[in-house]
């Protein structure tokens, strides 16, 4: 419990209010939750999306540290949760990997152990969500695509970052950034200084995970990732996340695209279930 409630802290978790370039007003970042119906609320923190009628999308590591996850906002609305599925290759990192990091300040171990779990779980809902359209998963290549990205969690600006001891759960943000990086498990993009950075550049926060990276196809928004872990800044022992240069990383939901489909099609093996 102590290791997965400080990943949360460590990652994007993100999906959360975004961090926001210094030098662009915070208003502007702004966005009425309606803009995005398709958004879901975890419990406390972090965020998942609705793909599916019944089925929502989330980290692996946003819903595993929970005691229980009875209730799912999905466009302002409390949804019951039937179980959670979570993949059978996710990894909790070890708590001696994560105290000899904070007491070293060496978290490349950290990294490299974060880049090999398959952080990813679907939210079964006890009924089907009728109000609300279903995001389609993006099949293509997002490398070089322009993401969006949203959500509550903690915010900052890239010249000072954001606390690390929250809050992770704000007002709603959204904000802007390129698919830089395209492996196997996840796409990622760094955060920008300006004049650099695009007009309304940003990065995910902790309380993020489990939120959407969004492509543009045509006139919809399809979901390419979902938001999982960062490379952030160490100064010292002290690790700095949402500077500038940072590295988020999100789960690439195309790799995940059998998996998903076969689990909401035949409900799979349950990895944890609501209440537990």
């Amino acid at each position: 419990m102590r290791a997965a409630a400080l990943l949360l802290l460590l990652v994007s978790s993100g999906a959360g209010a975004v961090v926001v370039r210094d030098d662009v007003p915070d208003l502007r970042y702004r966005m009425a939750a309606s803009e995005f119906p398709a958004l879901a609320d975890m419990p406390g923190e972090g965020h998942g999306v609705l793909i599916a009628p019944q089925w929502v999308v989330t980290a692996a590591h946003a819903v595993s540290w929970q005691h229980a996850v009875d209730t799912v906002d999905v466009g302002g609305t409390p949804r019951a949760v039937r179980r959670i599925v979570v993949h059978p290759g996710y990894k909790q990192p070890p708590q001696a990997m994560i105290d000899a990091a904070l007491k070293s300040g060496d978290w490349d171990a950290f990294f490299a152990f974060a880049a090999t779990s398959d952080d990813i779980a679907l939210i079964e809902l006890s009924a089907p969500v009728r109000d609300i359209a279903p995001v389609r998963i993006y099949r293509g290549s997002a490398l070089g695509k322009l993401v969006r990205i949203m959500g509550r969690g903690a915010t900052g600006t890239g010249s000072t970052g954001h606390s690390l001891r929250g809050p992770n759960r704000t007002e709603l943000r959204q904000g802007y950034n390129r698919i830089s990086v395209s492996e196997t498990r996840w796409i990622g993009y760094a955060f920008d200084a300006p004049p650099k950075a695009l007009p309304l550049e940003a990065s995910t926060g902790s309380g993020d995970s489990g939120g959407p990276i969004l492509v543009a196809v045509g006139k919809q928004w399809q979901v390419a990732g979902v938001a999982a872990w960062k490379r952030g800044q160490v100064e010292g022992t002290e690790l700095r996340p949402g500077r500038y240069g940072e590295i988020s990383y999100g789960v690439r939901l195309g790799n995940y695209a059998r998996w998903m489909e076969e689990t909401m099609a035949t409900g799979g093996d349950s990895g944890k279930s609501a209440g537990r």
